[in-house]
């Protein structure tokens, strides 16, 4: 990003503030994100940034405001299910773009207008087509983060490790490990081996995340639209 200075240097506002730290987080991540550094980046000095973020936490708000922004408005001329489905995947497509976001999002608990906007428009999409408010309910219970376009993955990534180790074991260490699982879980085991499409991959890698995204979101919104269609009441449940 480049700097504005002397005679070029903008004047400041809200936005440009927003803007410019999503940039750097997009850069930088978002570990290494300060009011310091940002301010370095917008050429001022850290206190200028106060008139327009009060703190940190305000600052990650709103940056979660603007990549909001970026998330497709529902589709129209479309059954309820294609315009979840196509909404879910913007979303997904922007957390991509944004790898800090996904972070950032765990850790909100402030309800800000740019996501009570798109909670609120998220609802809408079911409401509108034709879904109770009781069945929504707890629909919106079921896809929980899926909203956004992420969900805890069953066989996660180690972090890479910070220590100098190797993080690559020799193929009888490999060997010795998966002998030892598959005595104490085998059955955990079976699954991790089939998700690793590479038949060299080690345990639990391989996995096209994707594909298995759209495969448990497809799952969801059929099981929704079956019981949209018989009438579905938590009363009768």
């Amino acid at each position: 990003m480049s700097r504005q200075g002397g005679a070029q240097r903008v004047r400041l506002n809200r936005d440009r503030v927003l803007q410019a730290a999503v940039a750097l987080a997009d850069e930088i991540g978002i570990g290494l994100l300060s009011m310091r550094r940002l301010a370095q980046e917008l050429d001022v000095v850290p206190m200028a940034l106060y008139k327009h973020v009060a703190h940190k936490d305000e600052l990650l708000d709103g940056m979660i405001d603007v990549i909001i922004t970026e998330i497709d408005p529902p589709a129209t001329g479309l059954g309820w299910k294609d315009v979840v489905r196509r909404r879910i995947l913007s979303a997904r497509s922007v957390l991509q773009r944004h790898q800090w976001a996904r972070q950032v999002l765990e850790t909100r608990t402030n309800k800000t207008p740019g996501v009570l906007a798109y909670m609120d428009s998220f609802i809408g999409m079911f409401l509108e087509g034709g879904l109770s408010v009781d069945l929504t309910h707890h629909v919106m219970h079921a896809i929980g983060s899926r909203m956004w376009g992420f969900t805890q993955e069953l066989f996660q990534e180690p972090a890479e490790p910070t220590d100098g180790a190797v993080a690559e074991l020799d193929e009888a260490a490999q060997q010795a490990m998966l002998q030892e699982m598959a005595r104490r879980y085998p059955n955990v085991l079976t699954i991790a081996m089939a998700s690793a499409h590479d038949p060299d991959a080690v345990v639990g890698q391989g996995c096209d995340d994707q594909f298995e995204f759209e495969f448990a979101l497809d799952l969801l919104l059929d099981g929704i639209e079956k019981l949209h269609a018989q009438g579905w009441t938590s009363a009768r449940a």
